[in-house]
């Protein structure tokens, strides 16, 4: 048996044959959903929110972190001690001196060249100088005319002088007699000076040597024309270098100056001369440190009775150290070789400075830092050309092979 039913309509909310309770319950459910599903909505847009500032957060900080660059460092290490240090110089003649005419003329003879040893007053050279000649004559005969005029004027002053005491003569023309015999024998006196000075030029003919030594260069040969005149430049003739005893100078820097005193001993070595040295001595300092270098100037003279040794010559200058100097070192890589002078990057606080420093002895690979480092600073190996001071870096022990090189 079939029975027909017919499905109830939908239960509306305005319906007012309805129950006023169950439309109640239906609207609750309906709002708490929608509440439920804004609430959704928040958290998910929050979480959203939250996610994205923690991802550019991390992209920040990885970002900053990729910036920061990572240095290999290494801290300075103490040198060994050493008892000396060895400086270059360059020999020079203990006396060195040009010689110039004192006359003007032509050169009739030199009796030494280049390479010949000389003593004090040896004959060099003998300048022909007729003008010198005629003067002097000229300059003698003048002075005989006025030694004549004196002796005549003293005869008539004397005769003079006599008649006054009779009153034979005025006592004017007594005094002009007198007058006159002093003016003659002031002209006198001055055509003697005269003649001593054209005597003087005269034996400036000949040239001598002023000292021992050997004469180094010679720019004259015989007829060529001297002027020893003030209006022109005047020509040297022969360079005359004394080299029994020679004078080496030598830069030693400022972290040496306490420890090196003038009389201590210095060894010389030079290349043509292997296993060969030469005794010297210290002699004087400048007693002022170059501010430029920051070194003392420091005078090794050398004994060369044996002429072994040659002025301009290129040497070693090892000095003894009578206590050890503190000093640390550095590999050669380390150095930034800017305008403003010699620096070494090294990480503070997290940031890189550079320091200017000294170097003392240079090792090749190594180097003898003397002065703007402690044995505590972290160096930087291999440092960038374009490291300023304040950039951000991170410090990590660099391998010993990158450290050595």
């Amino acid at each position: 048996m079939t029975t027909n039913t017919k499905p109830e309509p939908p239960m509306r909310l305005d319906d007012p044959n309805q129950d006023p309770g169950a439309a109640q319950g239906i609207g609750r459910g309906v709002y708490l959903g929608l509440g439920i599903a804004a609430v959704l909505f928040l958290v998910l847009i929050v979480l959203g929110i939250l996610s994205r500032n923690r991802a550019e957060a991390d992209l920040k900080q990885e970002t900053t972190a990729a910036a920061v660059s990572t240095v290999n460092v290494i801290t300075p290490k103490a040198s060994a001690p050493s008892d000396e240090i060895v400086l270059p110089g360059n020999t020079q003649a203990f006396t060195d001196a040009p010689i110039f005419a004192r006359t003007s003329g032509y050169v009739k003879r030199w009796y030494v060249d280049i390479g010949a040893r000389v003593r004090k007053g040896q004959l060099l050279a003998e300048i022909e100088a007729p003008e010198i000649d005629q003067q002097l004559a000229q300059a003698r005969a003048d002075l005989e005319t006025a030694q004549a005029n004196l002796h005549q004027a003293e005869i008539t002053a004397e005769r003079w002088q006599a008649l006054l005491k009779t009153n034979s003569v005025s006592q004017q023309e007594t005094d002009q007699a007198v007058s006159t015999w002093n003016a003659n024998k002031a002209t006198v006196n001055s055509n003697r000076s005269n003649v001593r000075r054209l005597e003087e030029l005269k034996g400036f003919q000949k040239i001598y040597a002023p000292f021992d030594g050997v004469i180094t260069a010679r720019n004259t040969d015989i007829g060529a024309l001297i002027n020893a005149g003030a209006s022109t430049p005047a020509q040297e003739l022969f360079h005359l270098a004394a080299i029994r005893t020679l004078r080496v100078f030598v830069a030693l820097p400022q972290t040496y100056t306490q420890a090196i005193r003038p009389g201590a001993s210095a060894v010389l070595t030079l290349d043509e001369f292997p296993g060969r040295t030469f005794p010297g001595t210290i002699a004087r300092n400048s007693s002022a440190i170059d501010p430029a270098s920051r070194t003392l100037r420091v005078e090794v003279d050398v004994d060369n009775r044996g002429g072994a040794l040659l002025p301009g010559a290129y040497v070693r200058v090892h000095l003894k150290l009578p206590q050890s100097v503190n000093a640390l070192m550095l590999p050669a890589n380390t150095l930034l070789f800017r305008s403003e002078g010699l620096r070494v990057g090294v990480v503070r606080n997290g940031h890189a400075e550079l320091v200017p420093v000294t170097i003392g002895r240079d090792y090749g690979t190594q180097v003898e830092i003397i002065s703007g480092l402690s044995a505590n600073d972290q160096v930087i190996v291999d440092p960038s050309d374009s490291l300023t001071t304040g950039a951000a870096v991170r410090a990590k022990s660099a391998p010993a092979q990158t450290a050595k090189q």
